[in-house]
């Protein structure tokens, strides 16, 4: 089943279109193509529990729900 997260990183707002079975990397790859930030170099925050969302679970396993609002930063480059 189809969901939306918005992800917000500074002024803009992403709408990312994604199932709950995805894992965060999957997410952060959906990312890439739209701010050519590499996946290494982002990091998703779930803004209601403030907390960093792993890679490797899936957004159902981390309680990320249909129009959820995660929080976008990224590492500065070496």
């Amino acid at each position: 089943m189809a969901m939306y997260i918005r992800v917000k990183r500074m002024k803009a707002t992403y709408f990312i279109q994604c199932d709950p079975t995805e894992t965060v990397l999957d997410v952060k790859q959906k990312l890439f193509t739209l701010i050519e930030q590499p996946v290494s170099n982002q990091r998703l925050i779930l803004m209601c529990t403030e907390e960093v969302l792993e890679d490797s679970k899936s957004l159902a396993e981390q309680k990320v729900e249909n129009d959820e609002v995660v929080a976008l930063t990224l590492r500065k480059g070496t």
